[in-house]
């Protein structure tokens, strides 16, 4: 049973998207240069406000409809969602600036926000009296762009170590901690059809979001592809593969793929996030647990990168809608919304408050709160560029998996991260 990938989940990109997103930013930098977007909002109804989102999946919309409802109440609003699929928001989001019909509140996946807002697309959200009290800086940061904050979290989401419990119990082995323990039980675990562990190393986003933890904690660097730090982190992948531990499928499964062969009992491991416990859920003879992704030494921090969605306000002329809009996201971020949410999908509420509340509804999710406690956000560091850096990052895995050597293949990487190509 293959789970759907959450609205505010990552998301696997679709082909080579980097040139065509380049253009479409060129576009609407120059909407914006000129004025463009002046007069939108205009002649529409006072009382009716829009949310366009990616929330697709029917237990998203349903969730987030009902929010819409309880906050449109609380406002005295009609509030309208609009969803379409999570690789449309941007497109749409340029074609409605370019007719003047921008929504009121737009959620971009936290790593694309950037890039409206570099086009200056984006109301500063502090400006408009949202405040980030109660919010953990990485979570800050993972709305912000250089320094700006344009995008509150409601929830958000990160990577963690799921493991069979029965399996592990079965073998005599504890939970592994470190690469080298994860790596000596992948093996003993690998057995007949069963493999020690899976991940996603796919040529899509999948495969870059799962590398991150493994990238960052072993101090390498998104700003410095042909690291030796990066290399190493790589370089431990191909060893799961050289031990039989990883299947050479890894190369073209998505994060869905990977929760299917954990539950089929293909997998004794596996890297994967709460978008996943739903359906992990329905089968109720697989006990399993979780715990943070291990790190290269004994001592050191488990890094990984926060996923998930943001609530921006688009930048019109009609700054009274946008005050409103700035309410709108108050109330969808509340406390006790992002509590509700958070039960809901899976996730992990943005409010540090709420977050405590959380933890003690759901004790089995205790370690992913404590994963995002580290996390950090793909673009704090590169902003818009981060399409580019994945881009690079996937060819490089699908050259360094089958055959070339790590160092060469990021060292094109980089070439490729820096020239945009």
């Amino acid at each position: 049973m293959t789970a759907a990938l959450p609205p505010d989940g990552p998301r696997p990109r679709r082909g080579r998207r980097g040139r065509s997103t380049t253009a479409a930013l060129t576009a609407c930098s120059a909407l914006v240069a000129g004025a463009a977007l002046t007069g939108c909002g205009a002649g529409r109804d006072p009382g009716v406000f829009t949310v366009l989102n990616s929330s697709t999946d029917a237990s998203y919309h349903g969730w987030d409809a009902t929010t819409l409802k309880r906050c449109g109440t609380k406002l005295g609003l009609t509030i309208e969602q609009q969803s379409v699929p999570a690789a449309q928001v941007m497109q749409k989001s340029l074609r409605m600036a370019s007719s003047k019909s921008l929504p009121d509140v737009i959620q971009f996946d936290a790593s694309e926000m950037p890039t409206f807002a570099q086009a200056g697309g984006l109301v500063d959200l502090r400006s408009l009296g949202l405040s980030t009290k109660d919010v953990p800086q990485g979570i800050v940061d993972f709305g912000s762009y250089k320094g700006t904050y344009y995008g509150a979290a409601r929830t958000v989401n990160t990577l963690a170590l799921f493991y069979n419990k029965d399996i592990l119990k079965k073998a005599g082995l504890d939970v592994p901690t470190t690469w080298q323990e994860m790596r000596e039980s992948a093996e003993k675990l690998t057995q007949g059809g069963q493999y020690g562990i899976a991940l996603s190393a796919g040529g899509a986003e999948d495969g870059v979001f799962q590398f991150a933890p493994f990238m960052w904690s072993n101090g390498g660097d998104e700003t410095n592809l042909a690291s030796p730090r990066v290399a190493g982190a790589l370089d431990y992948w191909k060893g799961l593969i050289k031990d039989g531990s990883l299947s050479r499928s890894t190369v073209n499964w998505t994060q869905a793929d990977v929760n299917d062969q954990f539950m089929a009992g293909n997998a004794a491991m596996m890297i994967n996030g709460p978008w996943q416990v739903e359906t992990l859920n329905t089968k109720k003879n697989l006990h399993w647990g979780i715990a943070r992704i291990p790190v290269p030494k004994s001592g050191m921090k488990s890094v990984g990168p926060l996923g998930g969605a943001v609530l921006t306000v688009p930048k019109t002329e009609d700054t009274g809608r946008q005050k409103t809009a700035a309410k709108i996201i108050r109330c969808m971020s509340s406390a006790r919304e992002q509590i509700t949410y958070a039960r809901n999908s899976w996730m992990v509420p943005a409010n540090e408050k709420a977050a405590a509340t959380w933890r003690e509804e759901v004790p089995e999710l205790d370690a992913l709160a404590d994963q995002v406690a580290t996390a950090r956000s793909r673009t704090a560091k590169v902003g818009a560029r981060w399409s580019s850096v994945s881009l690079a990052l996937q060819s490089a895995f699908q050259s360094a998996l089958t055959g070339q050597s790590s160092e060469a293949a990021l060292k094109k990487a980089q070439s490729r991260a820096t020239s945009g190509n």
